[in-house]
């Protein structure tokens, strides 16, 4: 499906640039900590320090090869970072006024980046160079994580993506006025320059027979990431006006924003982050009343604290303890009938606790769309394909190198389900770990 560079203003990025002025005053706010505790709290290791202080003295060309270096998706979470969680939570300056904003500085270098021509990143020093042949399944951040690494050591490295574009939730499930489509897109064209070959509108195991990529791979990664969003088991569910909140962020930027239509009263089902970016969507796409349903409290809600402020401040409603039972309608949604929740007598608090419905405590919402928005399906049919371990419905991998079952087989990013939400950061730190793994493997084999 085609990508739609969507010019309305509504989906506009809402955080702006620093200001020239900002930038120097916040990068000369940084102590450059000598085995700075930033560095450590990033999973792919950006030297925080170096690029900063490359910006402090006007070297902007240094500084975004600092971060790709480390990251080659350093623009993407230089905007969607958790960094409050990461390395900002782990600057020293917030215990003397507020952290050095990371995060900004780093847009601020891989925008330069963006708009001009830096050099090339070099070739990665190791005593034998790569001279074998890596598959990988899937162009998102875990793959393109994998990729470049395998690239700057001399692999030959093909990437398999069911979808028309790279990028993977990058490029179609962050939504535009987070993370505007043409920065995905020049990551995965990063990607593209240092050799990787795509292969797009390829699905492995349908129109790429498993068997065939493997005999043809000296190694394989697997980087599938999640299915949709799983469905509610409630009745009505198959109504008109019913949305996964994946498909509906996919639709703002796969189409023309007009084709969308919602209806003025909005329901959420899910406090994460998706829920969030589901229900902003809503709210720019003209909903009057958009609201969130939660079974839990607040406390328990899975969704960053800045995403939640980010809803408020939209005019995104709450209501926590609350299920949806039934969705009724004729063919379209016309309401949500729902119960009150908590936690059943005895139980401990928190996600993990079990929960009943308040007897006589149901009510029904007027609405004209419900939103799916309670995680996603994990790939469990696809292990099974390629005959993988599994427990839990999670594949099992070595935690050192991320091989799974299968010899020369890895598995990488959001397919591995961990328990939490994932992030493009992971992902990444998961595609550099097992590349290193598969090179140490090969060269070993050599």
């Amino acid at each position: 499906m085609a990508i739609e560079l969507n010019e309305d203003s509504r989906f506009q990025e809402v955080v702006p640039p620093l200001l020239p002025k900002e930038v120097m005053e916040e990068a000369n706010r940084c102590y450059y900590c000598y085995d700075a505790p930033c560095i450590k709290a990033c999973p792919t290791g950006i030297n925080i320090p170096v690029f900063i202080r490359q910006i402090a003295t006007g070297d902007l060309d240094s500084s975004a090869r600092t971060i790709l270096d480390a990251n080659i998706l350093g623009a993407t979470c230089a905007r969607i970072c958790p960094t409050e969680a990461l390395c900002e939570g782990g600057c020293v300056r917030k215990e003397d006024s507020r952290p050095v904003s990371i995060g900004r500085l780093q847009r601020v270098a891989t925008d330069h980046a963006m708009t001009t021509s830096v050099p090339a990143l070099p070739p990665l020093p190791v005593s034998v160079g790569g001279c074998g042949r890596v598959s990988i399944v899937g162009a998102g951040p875990a793959g393109l994580g994998a990729a470049a690494i395998l690239c700057r050591m001399g692999y030959q490295v093909d990437i398999y993506e069911e979808k028309g574009e790279g990028g993977g939730l990058d490029t179609y499930g962050i939504v535009s006025y987070r993370e505007p489509i043409p920065v995905s897109l020049w990551e995965v064209n990063l990607v593209k320059n240092m050799g990787a070959k795509f292969h797009f509108g390829v699905h492995v195991g349908h129109d790429l027979e498993w068997n065939a990529l493997r005999s043809q791979s000296d190694a394989v990664i697997v980087a599938v990431g999640l299915g949709r969003v799983p469905r509610l088991g409630i009745p009505g569910e198959d109504f008109q006006g019913v949305w996964d909140a994946l498909n509906l962020v996919e639709a703002t930027k796969t189409q023309p924003l007009d084709t969308i239509i919602l209806g003025d009263r909005v329901v959420v089902i899910g406090a994460g982050n998706t829920a969030v970016d589901a229900a902003t969507c809503a709210n720019r796409l003209g909903a009057k009343e958009v609201t969130i349903l939660y079974r839990r409290g607040q406390a328990a809600m899975p969704a960053y604290e800045y995403e939640y402020v980010f809803a408020k401040q939209d005019g995104v409603n709450y209501r926590w303890w609350t299920v949806p039972v039934e969705i009724l309608g004729h063919g379209h949604v016309e309401a949500l009938r729902c119960m009150r929740t908590r936690v059943v007598e005895g139980e401990a608090t928190g996600r993990q606790a079990s929960l009943e419905l308040i007897p006589n405590s149901e009510f029904i919402m007027p609405v004209d769309a419900v939103i799916r928005a309670i995680g996603q399906a994990k790939p469990k049919n696809f292990w099974e394909i390629i005959g993988a371990q599994t427990k839990n419905n999670r594949v099992v991998v070595d935690p050192e190198t991320l091989e799974t079952s299968i010899p020369g087989v890895y598995a990488i990013g959001d397919c591995l389900a961990r328990p939490g939400e994932a992030t493009v950061v992971g992902a990444v730190a998961d595609g550099k770990q097992a590349a290193w793994a598969i090179h140490r493997q090969l060269v070993k084999v050599v």
